[in-house]
């Protein structure tokens, strides 16, 4: 197995566009255990880990850039958990420490999971994903981004740079459902806004679907809200839960982010 190792972004983007079958990792907390399991077996890894680029977060004109390199142990802390709490508790409850210290939001983006704890609450803050490719850059809403389980809309010469996000300033949070509160992937998951400004509440749900939904209703019509996200789902069964105990969960779990977010 032959691994790149770019310094830098023109040089990572220009890997990429070379070798297009090249794997990209960063934290490696989902390229490792594919490799592991030998569920994948790439000829070529590309390695981002010493691309600074991608790295930290910044804020400007009321919008927050994640760089693709941000980690779920930078989410939670202050300032930025502030900014994005629902993120914030979502990385919380990500591995152990070792793994929120590894683990990335540019690679639950580029693995594009339907368990992904950090894309509920991405979403229901109307994030955009920056793509970049020699060919230049653009950016994508999340919800157009995600087209299927572990299916993004990534060219084969694009890698994830960052996500772009306006927090709303309102009352949010994540909840998710497992046999523990981490350390497990979730049997379903949830991220709430209630949104005053707009009057409306949104919500976005994951491992209930083969993509994250999202869910809007307006702030008086809260008491359909729980059955509006249970609807909304499109669960499975499988070895972790049945989908109508995924449907019954997200009701529940949307009835307590209301008496959470309304309080």
């Amino acid at each position: 197995m032959e691994v790149l190792t770019p310094h830098s972004l023109e040089e990572a983007l220009r890997l990429r566009a070379t070798r297009p079958g090249a794997m990209p990792i960063q934290g490696g907390t989902d390229v490792m255990v594919a490799l592991n399991f030998d569920h994948a077996r790439p000829e070529v890894v590309l390695n981002l880990n010493e691309v600074e680029d991608l790295r930290g977060w910044s804020r400007a004109n009321g919008s927050v850039r994640l760089g693709a390199a941000l980690t779920y142990t930078e989410a939670l802390r202050e300032p930025l958990a502030e900014l994005l709490p629902a993120l914030a508790e979502a990385s919380r409850t990500v591995g152990s420490p070792q793994i929120r210290n590894r683990g990335t939001i540019g690679g639950n983006l580029g693995t594009a999971s339907p368990a992904g704890d950090a894309l509920p609450p991405l979403l229901v803050e109307g994030a955009e994903i920056e793509v970049a490719s020699t060919r230049g850059a653009r950016r994508v809403p999340l919800g157009e981004y995600l087209v299927g389980p572990k299916r993004n809309v990534l060219e084969p010469d694009e890698l994830v740079v960052a996500v772009h996000v306006t927090p709303s300033g309102q009352p949010q949070t994540f909840m998710k459902v497992g046999p523990r509160n981490a350390m497990v992937i979730a049997v379903c998951s949830l991220a709430v806004v209630a949104d005053r400004e707009r009057d409306e509440l949104r919500a976005s749900f994951g491992s209930a679907g083969p993509v994250p939904g999202l869910v809007r209703c307006p702030l008086g019509e809260a008491s359909s809200f729980p059955d509006l996200v249970a609807d909304a789902a499109s669960p499975i069964d499988d070895v972790r839960g049945s989908a109508a105990y995924r449907r019954h969960a997200l009701r529940v779990l949307a009835r307590r982010a209301l008496e959470r977010c309304l309080a």
